[in-house]
């Protein structure tokens, strides 16, 4: 397996995602490589992972990404999730992309590629020349999903090639925004519940001789904002997540492989991690907008500022986060090679929190500044998530 660029340029704590190698946009080429119908990806092998061999030739693959399951938490908690623990990992842990963020991630996983190349740059995004953001996670149709993200999916390329390709998440996220960028070339199935989930699944595993089923488990992370993922809350939601896979290993087909990876790690960030953008009036001079989230922070500048406001930034956040211009953040590989004409959706100010700290913001963002928990940045935490597997009879 090739190895990750080093971390020249990065703080000591945070890493350069190992796109290419051992990243989550490794996972469906490697897929649908051992489904015989391998997808060309820009400068990147197609399957990094090894999984044509891993998955033993499997016919059928179900691949079920828990939101928020960071490897470094099922090694915490691996009395409470017996199944996950049991599993393999045919390719040791990966790396979430950056920032480390579900709709980053969901689009990083169903192209195949990184962030700077697929376009889906935060949670919350600059749209430039436009003096407004976009939230991926309430994106309807404006932007157009397939003129926002342009690149062919995985999922495309795989059906294209006889594959049927289903995929499966909440009800309430068929045909926004992000599900057409990300699953674009899927028969997104609504959910209604785990439950329901985990029966489609088996379903569509049965749709034809050749499938790939992805599934997407919410519930965990919005538990871990909520209640912290050191709560009670949080390991019994673990523990149902836990069933939820026994359930579909059960049930696999013979000829079937179940993989089970998670889009980011989470920490718990306690008050006194907790930088109050609002409370920092110097801060504000120069800004245009404020985008991204509390520990990935992307700053767009009235013209002429960038420089300004980078060295205030700077002076007010010390070592709290990696404080960079955009030109230093692309240079440094953190989103991949960027297309230049994404470029823009980066701030002209990149704020990547370190350690525990958080830049909330709690007049701006009253909801997301009272979380008991976050992701975003390019901690070991937040970047490792697992790739664990299970196989039918016919194949173990």
């Amino acid at each position: 397996m090739t190895r990750p660029a080093d971390d020249a340029g990065l703080p000591p704590d945070l890493h350069r995602p190992a796109y290419g190698a051992a990243s989550l946009a490794d996972v469906l080429p490697g897929v649908a490589a051992a489904l015989g119908a391998p997808v060309p990806r820009r400068d990147l092998p197609v399957d990094p992972l090894g999984l044509s061999t891993a998955l033993h030739g499997a016919r059928r693959v179900a691949v079920l990404l828990v939101d928020g399951l960071g490897a470094d938490l099922i090694r915490a908690h691996a009395d409470l999730a017996p199944t996950l623990s049991a599993m393999t990992s045919p390719a040791g842990e990966l790396q979430a992309p950056c920032p480390s963020t579900t709709p980053v991630s969901l689009t990083t996983l169903g192209t195949g590629l990184p962030p700077g190349t697929h376009g889906i740059l935060g949670f919350v995004t600059d749209v430039p020349g436009e003096d407004r953001t976009l939230n991926h996670t309430q994106w309807a149709d404006d932007p157009d999903p397939a003129d926002w993200m342009a690149q062919p999916t995985v999922f495309q390329r795989a059906a294209a090639e006889g594959v049927a390709v289903t995929a499966v998440g909440p009800w309430a996220y068929a045909g926004s925004g992000l599900t057409e960028a990300a699953y674009r070339g899927g028969n997104y199935t609504g959910a209604v519940g785990p439950g329901d989930l985990t029966a489609l699944v088996r379903t569509a595993l049965a749709a034809g001789p050749r499938a790939l089923v992805y599934g997407y488990l919410a519930e965990l992370d919005l538990t871990g904002h909520v209640r912290g993922v050191d709560s009670p809350s949080w390991r019994a939601q673990l523990a149902l997540v836990d069933r939820i896979v026994e359930q579909l290993v059960d049930e696999l087909p013979d000829d079937a492989a179940l993989l089970v990876t998670a889009d980011h790690g989470m920490l718990d960030v306690p008050a006194h991690t907790r930088l109050d953008l609002d409370d920092e009036p110097d801060l504000a001079d120069g800004v245009r907008l404020l985008a991204g989230e509390p520990r990935a922070r992307y700053v767009h500048v009235e013209p002429g500022a960038a420089a300004d406001v980078l060295d205030r930034w700077r002076g007010v956040l010390v070592d709290r986060a990696w404080v960079v211009g955009r030109d230093e953040a692309v240079a440094s590989g953190v989103f991949g090679a960027v297309d230049d004409a994404l470029a823009a959706r980066v701030g002209d100010v990149v704020a990547l929190a370190r350690g525990s700290w958080a830049l909330v913001s709690s007049r701006r963002e009253p909801g997301p500044s009272r979380l008991a928990a976050y992701h975003g940045s390019l901690t070991a935490t937040e970047l490792a998530i697992p790739l664990l597997a299970a196989h039918g009879r016919a194949l173990s």
